[in-house]
């Protein structure tokens, strides 16, 4: 990795970048950051402090991601997409920012969808994310799973499309759907 923006002699370097890398004038890139092998890090992007972007990682112009988030290889983060502090994304994972994208009809960027991963979440690999939605504070998507509806905070969520993984009260492990986490909620909460 080639050492950037070096203070003075000897002193670690503010960010990493391979020399594969390629990183567009008007990002904005957080100090202790690295980014490694055949990334592409275009304009008008903020990367938050501390951050890992693994090899082929692609930000498009208006992307935001927080400090200390660990991208693994593969993924790209189009603009619209907004990932807060402590967000891990897994291998090969997609968002995308055009809920029916047509080759005939372009979207205005002004236009795209926006998706927020909010802090403490984790994205498993090859997870695909529709725009749109919201990925709830320490959530987890699996492995795999296809996301269609916003996640709530704290939950794990799998599947295609994803449903909420819970524990009967033995602690076998099932999904159901958001429509039936949030009326079982509702009911428990009356409870309380």
């Amino acid at each position: 990795m080639e050492n950037n923006n070096k203070k003075e002699k000897n002193m670690e370097p503010l960010i990493q970048v391979h020399s594969t890398a390629i990183i567009d004038n008007g990002a904005l890139i957080g100090i202790g950051t690295r980014i490694w092998h055949f990334c592409h890090i275009m304009g008008n992007t903020i990367i938050g402090d501390n951050c890992t972007l693994g090899q082929n990682v692609f930000v498009q112009e208006g992307a935001i991601i927080g400090h200390n988030c660990k991208i693994q290889n593969n993924v790209s983060i189009y603009d619209g997409v907004v990932l807060e502090n402590d967000v891990f994304v897994g291998p090969s994972a997609v968002f995308t920012n055009v809920r029916k994208p047509k080759i005939n009809s372009p979207v205005d960027p002004d236009k795209y969808t926006k998706t927020i991963v909010h802090e403490g979440a984790s994205i498993g690999a090859n997870a695909t994310i529709v725009c749109g939605v919201e990925i709830g504070e320490n959530a987890t998507i699996g492995a795999g799973s296809v996301i269609t509806k916003s996640v709530p905070p704290g939950v794990t969520v799998v599947g295609n499309p994803a449903g909420i993984l819970v524990r009967d009260i033995t602690g076998i492990a099932f999904v159901i759907s958001f429509e039936e986490y949030f009326i079982k909620k509702k009911k428990y909460e009356r409870k309380k």
